[in-house]
């Protein structure tokens, strides 16, 4: 568990960044992850699988084989911050960063290299301290080779998606305030103020008192998050965003056949009410489940006039909520299933 405490400062200085290199970086931290695999899971099936063909094939891409060098095969190892940069601005493009991550300065890898490496810094890492320049220029070139072959196509949606996101977190904090933000984030995390607990494999404890965090939604990164450390007045945050979907090529597999709600209003009407975990746009459901949207708006169609969800405008945009009675009906059903599950399993032991 890693415990990160704050001040009244930071809190009430929390932003929300967008940022294209970390969902690079972080697409490639998930390829390394599912290595011992032979398809990562849905939506990242095909995302994954092209990626590995790129690495694969494309020799402008070698220098992207610092990354898994980082992780290491336990992916304890430390990783420095300058090979995924903070970002300096809420919406900066993928060149924006490239060009920052090219022209990073000598004396910051230095400091970084020292913190992580007090004892022997690893072969791998020398051309980043002894020419830094060529180095970081080659790792920027190989990250736009990357985005081109892999996830250029793709950032339309992804985009839309990361901006829904982005709406909800700015109007959750000025409506409720920052700490509604922390509470509500997706993943593994716990905030009891004045205290942010991350899922780990190790304990350790971050003093952010004084330094603004940034929380960077990413839409490659399954279930987990991360935390940058380095910068000397930024924590960045990344954590799950909503929206993955627009990364798979094919709708999500069917749920099986013991469906018991599906049976009751549809498959799809099920697979909607079960998708509003948040306040949602018709579009973004429809990319998160594989959709069209004409299909979706049907099928919230009939759930709010059947009672179970509701509509709200902010902004130019609506955004569709599950109400309560849409929670029951889920909590019926989804209980249901899992005593008849349960019951299976029971009479076959």
């Amino acid at each position: 568990m890693i415990r990160i405490q704050f001040d009244d400062s930071s809190i009430d200085r929390t932003r929300i960044a967008v940022s294209p290199i970390t969902e690079l970086v972080s697409g490639l931290d998930m390829v390394h992850r599912e290595r011992v695999r032979r398809a990562a899971p849905w939506p990242y099936t095909a995302w994954v699988e092209r990626a590995r063909e790129v690495l694969r094939t494309v020799p402008e891409t070698a220098p992207l084989k610092v990354y898994a060098q980082l992780y290491g095969e336990s992916h304890n190892r430390p990783t420095p911050d300058v090979f995924t940069p903070v970002p300096s601005a809420a919406n900066p493009t993928l060149g924006e960063q490239l060009d920052e991550l090219r022209r990073t300065p000598p004396v910051v890898v230095r400091e970084q290299f020292a913190k992580h490496y007090p004892q022997e810094l690893p072969g791998f890492l020398a051309p980043y301290l002894d020419d830094p320049d060529r180095a970081f220029g080659q790792l920027g070139d190989a990250l736009a080779a990357f985005w081109e072959l892999t996830t250029a196509v793709h950032w339309p949606a992804m985009r839309a998606a990361l901006d829904e996101e982005v709406l909800l977190r700015a109007r959750t904090i000025a409506v409720a305030g920052p700490e509604a933000l922390l509470t509500g984030l997706r993943g593994a995390a716990w905030w009891e103020r004045p205290v942010l607990s991350l899922s780990r494999q190790h304990d350790s404890v971050l003093d952010a008192r004084g330094r603004r965090l940034v929380l960077v939604p990413v839409l490659l990164l399954q279930n987990r998050m991360t935390c940058s450390t380095d910068h000397p007045e930024i924590l960045m945050v990344t954590y799950q965003a909503r929206g993955a979907a627009a990364l798979a090529e094919h709708p999500a597999p069917p749920d099986g056949e013991h469906d018991r709600l599906a049976r009751l209003i549809g498959s799809g009407r099920a697979t909607v009410l079960r998708a509003l975990t948040d306040p949602t746009t018709t579009t973004s459901l429809a990319a998160s489940l594989g959709l069209s949207s004409g299909t979706v708006s049907e099928h919230l169609t009939v759930l709010r006039q059947a009672g179970a969800v509701s509509r709200a405008r902010f902004g130019r945009q609506v955004f569709y909520t599950r109400r309560p009675e849409g929670d029951m009906l889920l909590a019926t059903f989804e209980d249901s299933a899992s005593a008849e599950g349960l019951g299976a399993v029971e009479a076959d032991s």
